[in-house]
């Protein structure tokens, strides 16, 4: 999958968001191997819980902010077949708000870097038609996917509980 990537503020230069979502979309391609078809483009936008509040009222309804936002571009069906020749397809787009991610992070006694590279992850599994709010057995799922793709990044499980092997 190649990522089109911009960070704006007020996510701070000093990190290495770019590397850190490349990251993120190989550990997620690994646990979803739906998202390592080299066709596939995906944007990643770091940006303000003002920007990320803007989209989620115009887009969803809910005026207010929230840590991250998908908007796929793809139905999953026409994820799982598309032939790997070809011209490339745009999955979707994600967008991160920066004070939310700060914030959970700082309430979960995490670092920011880990928080946002699980909001990736859960980003682009809802970019591949993965969805937590359908009912109690996808969202474990789901779940499941990001605890795996975390630990392929060397990150504990974000929600506290161990996994069966």
């Amino acid at each position: 999958m190649q990522l089109e990537i911009d960070v704006e503020d007020p996510w701070p230069s000093a990190g290495d968001w770019e590397l850190l979502a490349q990251r993120a979309a190989l550990a997620a391609a690994q646990v979803a191997p739906e998202l390592a078809q080299e066709r596939l483009v995906t944007s990643v936008l770091f940006t303000s819980d003002a920007d990320v509040h803007a989209l989620n009222a115009e887009w969803r309804g809910k005026d207010k902010p929230t840590n991250v936002l998908s908007f796929p571009m793809l139905e999953r069906s026409d994820l799982l077949d598309l032939a790997p020749e070809g011209p490339p397809e745009m999955l979707g787009d994600i967008a991160l708000a920066h004070e939310t991610c700060a914030r959970e992070a700082a309430e979960k006694g995490v670092p920011v870097d880990h928080h946002a590279a699980h909001l990736i992850v859960h980003g682009l599994l809802h970019l591949a038609g993965y969805d937590h709010e359908i009912s109690e057995a996808d969202a474990d799922a789901m779940e499941a996917l990001e605890i795996k793709a975390l630990a392929v990044l060397g990150l504990a499980d974000p929600y506290g509980r161990e996994l069966e092997q």
